[in-house]
């Protein structure tokens, strides 16, 4: 349940932010499987499994879906232990952020055709695009993201901001969290679950950006 395309990249995302790996150095393999006769399937090889079963305890399945990121588990909570606070002294002033999700809209060419998907993108601090990807679902499209940066061995995303379309769900800051990214926009609302997190991890969380005006729920320290 994804739209076709980065898919090693939203795999790898995946994994990190089900804390299966914890960066580049834990992939040995990462590739699409030659005898599935499609694009649909990928292969990961990990450099050291012992800790998967230990992780897997935790789920009733491991599927990722265009629907939510956070099905599978029993429990939210299994989502955040032992997860740091986000440490950076990174800042942006209110115009960049007020202007990430035009920017983000402006890199969206398969919402130009079909109108009907999510985008995420991470930004510099003074707001400049340094990656996009549009999915079905809004944390696919996270997960594309991250998982770009994860292969390129580019954690944390500590001087980064994560902006995404739609609604600011847990699993969202969750997935910041774990990538050690700072600072999350949207042009709608987060969730109460979502706004705790953010508080908890020390991220800086942005709802309602439309034009020049947007909320801060948590964070407000790290806008200028």
């Amino acid at each position: 349940m994804r739209t076709p395309g980065r898919d090693r990249e939203l795999t790898a995302g995946f994994l990190l932010a089900e804390r299966l790996i914890r960066g580049s150095d834990d992939l040995a393999l990462i590739e699409h499987c030659a005898d599935a006769g499609n694009d649909n399937v990928v292969n990961v090889r990990l450099a050291d499994d012992r800790t998967v079963v230990r992780a897997l305890e935790s789920r009733r399945e491991v599927a990722s879906t265009s629907s939510c990121g956070v099905c599978g588990r029993q429990t939210i909570e299994t989502l955040t232990a032992d997860m740091p606070a986000v440490r950076s002294s990174m800042s942006m002033s209110w115009e960049a952020v007020a202007a990430l999700p035009s920017r983000l809209r402006a890199a969206q060419p398969a919402f130009e055709e079909t109108g009907g998907l999510h985008a995420a993108g991470l930004f510099s601090a003074v707001g400049d695009p340094i990656d996009v990807a549009e999915d079905v679902g809004r944390h696919n499209a996270v997960d594309k993201v991250i998982g770009r940066c994860v292969m390129r061995d580019d954690l944390p995303l500590s001087a980064y901001a994560l902006c995404v379309s739609g609604r600011t769900s847990f699993e969202i800051v969750q997935k910041a969290a774990v990538a050690g990214i700072p600072l999350v926009a949207a042009v709608s609302a987060p969730s109460s679950l979502a706004i705790d997190l953010a508080v908890a991890t020390g991220i800086t969380l942005v709802g309602f950006s439309r034009g020049s005006s947007f909320n801060i729920y948590a964070g407000s320290e790290r806008i200028r």
